[in-house]
Order: structure tokens, then C-alpha cells, then sequence
């Protein structure tokens, strides 16, 4: 993909769709979770959750802006149950379900964002002596979700853990700045290293359209910073995995074309040539492609299993095969494609392809 002076392309016609539809989970992705030590018995539901709701007031910020959360607020008939559920919760997710340590740990605040796809409840887990806290989130279990977060997983540089039960997502909080936050308070902050952040944007944008993964707006991913030798590292993380592989229009799986990123493009446009950008998207390939053969086994199974699955609508996929095919000038191949799971393996090939290759050969020439 092509970072150049491309600010005509950037419109609000990039959009995802309003409501994307839960996709059920599977067996055949129900036994690869339980296989993967992904399914795990959970105290709590996510219906649990969401039925015995008494009322909610909404979530204001410390500027008293409204945050499109709520807090929600239980009866006390229910709210012994929930919360020691959600305190082993935590454990399972930390410490492998070991409750020796969930004593002094107890449930500070649940909030709720109807506005979400997955309609989330966040959960604040906080320390008793130290009032330390810490954020996990429970979801309905979707299957693209899903997918999204195995590949994330499995093709990205981050580790990302996660549980389901039956209809019950679990997820680890992913730290980081809210990225229309890092826009507002840190793009011209004179300390920012914009170099590195354009470098990492160009890396972030790479890794999404190889995998197709869409609707990165900046508030659907978070900016990971980390003091360096002299200066900062930038580490750009998707928090949203629910567009997965759904739309039908190429351009929303690519972060640069969203008119909400238009401060992250700017930046590659003003500090990065067409050299440097070709270099940190070759770099980024690479490192995808030593991904791919270090957990082919685990990938293909999850592909496979993909590729039977349905989390689109034909209409989409018809759409999204014919764009990728012209955009790669080799329309042939993916419009063999019958779904997104196929589609998402035909991607991975025609852009992991060469550096697998180069992978390959290097690894012969160094068994002979």
C-alpha cells in the first residue's frame, strides 16, 4: 500500500457499517478455543450482566464530557454474585484461576456502552490496600471478534489474552493512549519523536490490510509509548477486533484512508519518503512472515476452520475479492474465493508470499 499525497482519498465515505450482526461461534471454533486453552468456564455471564441491571447513570470524564459509558448499578439480591464472580474473573485472567490472591481485590465500578457493536461491560478491579486498579471487559462472544483476536494473537507483535464461555467474551485491557486522544494532547507535543510515530503508523497500517483488519479510526486503537536510550518508541495496538474481515470496501481495512487518522497521515507525509515508507512496510512483511511459519500449525487450523465459517454477508465478500483482486492487479485467485475466512488466506499469500520465499531459502541454506 502507498502512502502519497492522497488527502483527496480521505472522506467520510470511509465508513464501516452502523451495527455489524453477532456472528454465533461454531463448533468447530468452539473446539479450537478449547483445544487452544481458550475456553474456560467462567463464574459469570455476560446475560448475568446485562439482565439484572437496576439502573445506570451515565459516565462523565474529569472534564464532565460525556464518554458514551454508564455506569451500571445491581441490586444487592444479585450484587454479592456478580461481584465475587467478577473477582475470580480477574483471576482467571491474570494468575490461571489461582484465588489466593483475590482477598483484597474487589469490584470498584461496572460500566456499560450500549453504543459499542459488542455492547461491553468494562469492569474496574481494585486493589484494598493501595487503590491500585486495573480494567478488564466482558463481551458477547462473536466470532469474528473472535477471529480478530486469534490473528491478533497470532500475526501481530502483541500477545493478547482472552477467554470465552459459551456466549461470554473475555478480554484482557489493552494500555495505551486512545489514539483521538494522542491526536488532541501529543501529536505536536515537541517531545513526540514524530519520526517514530510515522514509522509505526506506516507498520500499524501494513499490519491491518494484511490481515484485513478493518475499522482502525483512531479511537479504535491505542498509542503504547516507551522510554528508550535517549528518546521514545512508539507501539501502535488495535482495541477493536469487530471488523474482522466484514466489509466489503477495501479502504476500510487500511488506516490511512479514515478521515479520523488524517493527523497520523500528515505526519508520514511530512517526515518519511517513498524509500523509508517502502523499507518499514518490507520490514513489517518480514516480521509478519516469521510469524506465519513459527505457528503455521495453529494458524492454518484457525483458517481452515475460517474459511467454512460465515462472518459476512455475500454482498460484501463479492465486493471486498473484487477490489483486493483488481488492487493486486490479480483478480483470478480471490475471486475463487466463498468466503471471508478463504479471503483472509488468499490475502496472507499474495502479500506474505516473497517473504516467506526469502524465509525458506534462507532457513535451506542454513540446514545444508
Amino acid at each position: 500500500m502507498q502512502f502519497s499525497d492522497m488527502t483527496h482519498t480521505i472522506s467520510e465515505s470511509n465508513k464501516p457499517s452502523r451495527k455489524k450482526p453477532i456472528f454465533p461461534v461454531t463448533d468447530p471454533l468452539r473446539n479450537y478455543l478449547k483445544h487452544h486453552g481458550r475456553e474456560v468456564k467462567l463464574p459469570v455471564s455476560y446475560r448475568d450482566l446485562l439482565q439484572h441491571i437496576t439502573y445506570s447513570v451515565p459516565l462523565k470524564d474529569k472534564n464532565q464530557q460525556d464518554t458514551l459509558w454508564e455506569t451500571a448499578l445491581y441490586d444487592m439480591r444479585h450484587w454479592d454474585f456478580i461481584r465475587d464472580g467478577l473477582v475470580q474473573m480477574y483471576a482467571i485472567l491474570k494468575t490461571e484461576g489461582d484465588l489466593s490472591y483475590t482477598k483484597h481485590l474487589d469490584v470498584a465500578r461496572i460500566d456499560f456502552c450500549g453504543f459499542a457493536n459488542s455492547s461491553p461491560f468494562r469492569i474496574r478491579i481494585v486493589n484494598k490496600f493501595n487503590d491500585n486498579y486495573d480494567h478488564y471487559y466482558i463481551k458477547q462472544a462473536d466470532a469474528s471478534r473472535i477471529y480478530g483476536l486469534e490473528l491478533e494473537h497470532l500475526l501481530s507483535p502483541n500477545r493478547i489474552t482472552y477467554f470465552t464461555h459459551l456466549n461470554t467474551l473475555v478480554e484482557e485491557h489493552i494500555p495505551g493512549i486512545p489514539g483521538d486522544i494522542f491526536i488532541r494532547n501529543f501529536v505536536n507535543d515537541p517531545q513526540t519523536n514524530k519520526i517514530r510515530l510515522s514509522k509505526e503508523f506506516v507498520k500499524f497500517n501494513e499490519r491491518c490490510f494484511v490481515r484485513l483488519l478493518g475499522d482502525m479510526r483512531s479511537y479504535n486503537f491505542v498509542v503504547d509509548i516507551t522510554p528508550d536510550i535517549e528518546d521514545y518508541q512508539y507501539r501502535i495496538r488495535a482495541i477493536d477486533f469487530d471488523q474482522q474481515s466484514y466489509e466489503g470496501r477495501k479502504n476500510l481495512y487500511i488506516p490511512q484512508f479514515f478521515k479520523e487518522n488524517i493527523a497520523f497521515v500528515d505526519l508520514c507525509l511530512k517526515y518519511l519518503n517513498k524509500e523509508s515508507i517502502e523499507q518499514y512496510q518490507t520490514e513489517e512483511r518480514t516480521m509478519m512472515a516469521f510469524r506465519v511459519a513459527s505457528s503455521r500449525f495453529r494458524l492454518m487450523e484457525l483458517l481452515n476452520i475460517m474459511a467454512k465459517d460465515k462472518i459476512s454477508v455475500p454482498d460484501k465478500l463479492i465486493q471486498l475479492k473484487t477490489e483486493l483482486g483488481e488492487h493486486f492487479h490479480n483478480l483470478a485467485p480471490f475471486l475463487k474465493c466463498h468466503s471471508m475466512g478463504q479471503l483472509v488466506k488468499r490475502q496472507l499469500k499474495q502479500t506474505l508470499q516473497k517473504n516467506l520465499s526469502l524465509i525458506q531459502k534462507n532457513l535451506s541454506k542454513f540446514e545444508d
